[in-house]
């Protein structure tokens, strides 16, 4: 896996774009090009009434010019990696990512990202939410954590899966951790949770064996676990099988580990189902203090 066609979302309210930052160290070790995408939008432009259509239109290229000047600055920085600057005139920034993405056939997205209102959140999907669901390519979600060599990957897979589609995904994600761990100089881990003893269980049938029950299930997923890991040359003590939601497990391992990158697969959801649901990538986004690359499959159709 090799990413050669990057796509990085720029922040004009931040001076360190950090985004930027970790795409060039990509780029420079793939041998990638980059293109660096703003989106602005002012909706005053759009308002005024007492303008024509072209005079309004006037007034955005200035605007557009503006930030174009200010995105050259920062790109002229880089005189040994090819890099496109590229502004749009956009109110939805994700779906001018989607539209760059889909045009120029980008292979990874790469944007910073922070914290969000989780009430927000359910009434108005974040556009960080916007790329997860529908990106057509990998998107990397960028934080203040450094890259160190000989940090850690920590890749999350659901290894217990009979589902093809959620198998061919764990091998996608294994095959991307262990790619990038050589490129970054990083060790690769493994996590997959496993549930605990349905406590309606427990309470309903007092003689129900819920210390047996849960060493079966926690075997099972160690068994498996493993078994997938060594398809990829790596060893057993770098799979760590812990009890719990994958959205509580994966940001608790992380954070013992002091991890670098999480890698893990994502389905976009649409809809209803994406606004109660969501995926894993998106209930962890926010409870890890590292990056996050979320991984497509490969016959995702992107609903944008």
């Amino acid at each position: 896996m090799e990413y050669k066609n990057l796509l990085v979302m720029v922040d004009p309210t931040k001076d360190k774009q950090i985004s930027l930052q970790r795409a060039i160290f990509l780029a420079r070790s793939y041998g990638a090009k980059i293109t660096v995408l703003l989106a602005v939008y002012d909706l005053s432009y759009e308002m005024t009434s007492m303008l024509s259509q072209q005079e309004r239109q006037s007034m955005r290229q200035v605007v557009m010019a503006q930030h174009k000047e200010w995105l050259d600055d920062i790109v002229n920085q880089y005189s040994d990696i090819l890099i496109q600057s590229h502004v749009v005139w956009h109110n939805r920034p994700f779906q001018a990512a989607i539209d760059q993405i889909k045009a120029q056939s980008h292979d990874l997205l790469v944007k910073s990202t922070h914290n969000h209102d989780k009430l927000k959140s359910i009434i108005f999907t974040p556009t960080d939410w916007h790329l997860l669901r529908k990106s057509p390519c990998d998107v990397l979600l960028v934080k203040e954590h450094d890259w160190p060599v000989n940090g850690t990957i920590a890749t999350a897979v659901n290894s217990v899966s009979e589902d093809s589609d959620h198998i061919n995904l764990n091998h996608k994600v294994l095959q991307h951790a262990v790619d990038m761990a050589k490129v970054i100089n990083a060790n690769v881990k493994v996590i997959n949770a496993y549930p605990g003893t349905p406590m309606n269980i427990a309470i309903e049938v007092p003689e129900f064996d819920t210390t047996g029950y849960n060493e079966s299930v926690k075997n099972h997923h160690q068994d498996k676990t493993i078994e997938l890991a060594q398809q990829f040359n790596l060893d057993p003590e770098q799979c760590i099988i812990n009890e719990g939601l994958a959205e509580e497990v994966i940001p608790r391992v992380t954070k013992d580990l002091d991890a670098e990158l999480v890698i893990i697969g994502t389905i976009g959801r649409t809809g209803l189902s994406a606004a109660f649901i969501g995926n894993t990538a998106e209930h962890i986004i926010d409870s890890i203090n590292c990056d996050l690359l979320a991984v497509k499959p490969e016959n995702f159709q992107c609903p944008a």
